[in-house]
């Protein structure tokens, strides 16, 4: 789990003869990780990259087509039926056939949703004249009169016609928005007279249209043209869809076929080859190589070489592998001492190594990027914290059970891959938050579990921990910072021993003691001294008192002796040299073993506060008063019961529940919405909160990334068979 899966790095030699029935093996086996030929074999060994096989380019072109017939028809996955065989004689004339059709009806679609748009817009820009009221051939054709229609403030307008020296008269005629004017202009006045004394009016004048009759007869003939337009366009549509209906399947498994055909014709472009000969290179797990070779040789035959080049190690003492030299005709020869000659220095690829509820977690590991070879996969790690701080925080029996569900929901009702893993995440995030809940005694923030399952089942006081909200349990908020601090010095430790472990493989004990281990003395060093009587009063009270023999967590630890927390400074200086002698420019960051610790409080904060809001929720609802420093809620009882027992003073709120029957109705909005938000705002809160703590504090600590993704060569068919 914390090591990908090892790879071999592979060569298959052969002629160029067998060369299609090598590529037809290898992609039917799906093991090989092709490596691209960077062309390093040319000058010396006359290798040069492959020319795709024949076809390829008739393949590449029937796959264009079919792909944009499917997105013009609109066709998805959801389409798909049965698994069926596609001969080639149904990507020539059927296809063509079917291309016609479409392109014939997506042009009318085309032409027609133009047409639609311009009556659209016709329609439009007829709205101002509608408002007029004046006949389209009354505002045009006049020689003694010039017309401009638009709209803005009638003052304006007319002063600046009055002023006009070009306008002799002028009239206006105004709908609610719209004004026309009419005017006579000069005998010498310039054709555009009326819109040049306009300019600066704020006038926006309108086109008059070369129509006749009332503006809404012409609208009503242009909408019923408009609807006309509608219906052939729906019919267009309506035979598209049909076509779909009857295609979609087709086009989906033509898709698959032609794309499998352009994947092999074109595989000789990542190969180094010769006039005769050919070599394929690609990574594959070290587990499957004899599988490959086997199964390779039973296909193909003795024409084929297959070698395991090399096995990628973990480790800085390099690569457990044979070097080999490249013969001019395209063979291997014996192992040399001068290294091995490839094709490609690419890294490996990297297949995560998790399996059962520890695999959907590496979508939160690949969210920030893909662990590379060489280092540990924090994986399981987060699978063991993730959903453990998640729950810690919320810890509700309520709403862990609602966090199950919906997680279920995700992982039965989705194919994708990402749906599936983040269903599986929020599956263990609601187990923990139920199981945490229990603990609490809470189940939507209400004590229920305590008082029917703690108290009376099993005979205890209260629930086995609290979560710290009423001035009585207040000892216990105060215990969850300090539990906060312990889970942060242990989380961030397990960063700093992968980082540790990670350099002392890749670079030495030398460099993995000066670099992480500086920070793990630093860490541990500083807290011991922290948690020691060697800083006085410094330290809050409350760090030494959570785990003493009567305190809420009782360990019976109080703090280190004052000479262990010197110890402890000591130890943190001598980290401090090793990390100044490693890399001198961290130093300024020493204070991060302290402020990446105290981040780790968030978990508490988060935990009080999500509490608080449920508690707000119950506490409108059903009502709550005070007693002894406890809070009760008013489940079975009104406010006048604790009046009696204990004083109207006692009562925190009445509750909207024991307020009548506009009171019951409000509360119930108030209590499904408020416990709502308390449930969504879970996962934008402790859900956010515990991905920051694993994402900057955990991985800022060892974790690089930058990994490739294992890619066999091959196709994983859906919509086609070769039966």
């Amino acid at each position: 789990m914390l090591r990908p899966e090892q790879m071999s790095k592979v060569s298959v030699t052969g002629s160029k003869g067998i060369m299609p029935e090598v590529i037809e093996a290898v992609h039917e086996l799906r093991l090989l990780d092709v490596t691209e030929y960077d062309g390093s074999w040319q000058e010396e060994f006359g290798f040069e990259t492959g020319t795709p096989i024949e076809g390829a380019e008739s393949a590449s072109d029937k796959l264009v087509t079919v792909r944009s017939l499917k997105s013009i028809l609109g066709v998805d996955d959801s389409d798909a039926g049965r698994q069926r065989i596609v001969p080639d004689d149904a990507l020539g004339e059927p296809l063509e056939e079917i291309r016609a059709k479409v392109n014939e009806l997506d042009d009318r679609r085309s032409e027609l949703e133009n047409k639609l748009n311009a009556l659209d817009d016709e329609i439009d820009a007829m709205k101002p004249f509608v408002d007029l009221g004046i006949d389209l051939d009354l505002l045009s054709g006049y020689d003694s009169l010039q017309v401009v229609v638009g709209q803005g403030k009638l003052e304006p307008v007319q002063r600046a016609v009055v002023d006009a020296e070009d306008i002799d008269t002028y009239e206006v005629f105004s709908g609610e928005r719209t004004h026309a004017v009419f005017a006579r202009p000069t005998a010498d006045a310039s054709e555009t007279a009326l819109v040049d004394a306009l300019v600066g009016s704020d006038f926006a004048t309108f086109e008059i249209p070369d129509a006749q009759g009332s503006p809404e007869d012409h609208v009503r003939d242009l909408e019923q043209e408009k609807r006309e337009v509608e219906s052939k366009l729906n019919t267009v549509e309506s035979e598209l869809h049909d076509l779909k209906v009857e295609e979609g399947e087709f086009l989906l498994a033509a898709e698959e076929r032609l794309a499998i055909d352009v994947q092999k014709t074109e595989a000789p472009l990542s190969f180094a080859t010769t006039e005769n000969a050919f070599v394929a290179e690609g990574w594959i797990p070290t587990g499957q190589y004899n599988e490959f070779a086997s199964e390779l040789k039973d296909i193909v035959g003795e024409r084929v070489d297959i070698e395991e080049l090399e096995r990628a190690e973990f480790s800085h003492d390099g690569h457990d592998h044979a070097s080999e030299e490249v013969t001019e005709t395209g063979g291997t020869a014996a192992a040399t001492d001068g290294g091995m000659v490839t094709m490609g220095n690419d890294e490996p690829p990297v297949v995560q190594s998790n399996s059962g509820a520890v695999k959907p977690f590496e979508v939160l590991v690949q969210a920030v990027n893909r662990p590379n070879y060489y280092e540990l996969d924090p994986t399981i790690i987060l699978f063991l914290t993730f959903p453990a701080f998640f729950g810690f925080m919320i810890g509700d029996f309520g709403y862990g059970l609602l966090y199950t569900a919906i997680g279920y929901f995700l992982y039965s009702n989705f194919e994708s891959n990402a749906f599936k893993s983040m269903g599986g995440v929020t599956i263990a995030a609601g187990v923990f938050t139920t199981l945490f809940g229990i603990l609490y005694g809470e189940i939507f923030g209400l004590h229920l579990i305590t008082d029917y399952f703690w108290v009376g089942v099993v005979g205890l006081e209260h629930a086995p921990i609290e979560k710290g909200l009423s001035p009585a349990t207040a000892e216990w908020a105060l215990g969850w910072l300090t539990v906060s601090v312990v889970i942060g010095i242990l989380h961030l430790n397990v960063g700093y021993i992968f980082d540790f472990y990670d350099k002392s493989q890749l670079h030495g004990v030398k460099e993995a003691v000066l670099e992480a281990g500086s920070w793990i003395l630093m860490l541990n060093g500083l807290w011991i001294w922290i948690w020691s009587p060697a800083l006085g009063d410094i330290p809050p009270e409350f760090l030494f008192t959570t785990f003493a023999s009567d305190g809420v967590i009782p360990l019976g630890f109080t703090g280190f002796p004052a000479i262990v927390g010197w110890a402890g400074l000591g130890a943190f200086f001598v980290g401090l040299a090793f990390l100044a002698m490693a890399e001198p420019i961290e130093v300024v960051e020493f204070i991060n073993v302290l402020s990446n610790v105290l981040s780790y409080t968030r978990i508490a904060a988060v935990l009080l506060a999500k509490a608080g809001m449920a508690f707000t929720v119950n506490l409108l609802f059903f009502g709550a008063y005070s007693h002894h420093g406890e809070f009760h809620f008013m489940l079975n009882y009104g406010p006048e019961h604790v009046i009696a027992e204990y004083g109207a003073e006692a009562i925190m709120f009445p509750g909207l529940m024991h307020s009548g029957a506009a009171g019951l109705v409000g509360g119930l909005l108030v209590l499904v919405l408020g416990h709502g938000l308390v449930l969504a705002l879970g996962v934008t809160s402790a859900g956010l909160q515990a991905v920051r703590l694993e994402y900057v504090e955990f991985f800022g600590k060892f974790f690089e990334g930058g990994g490739r993704e294992y890619e066999p060569f091959g196709y994983e068919r859906e919509f086609t068979t070769e039966d």
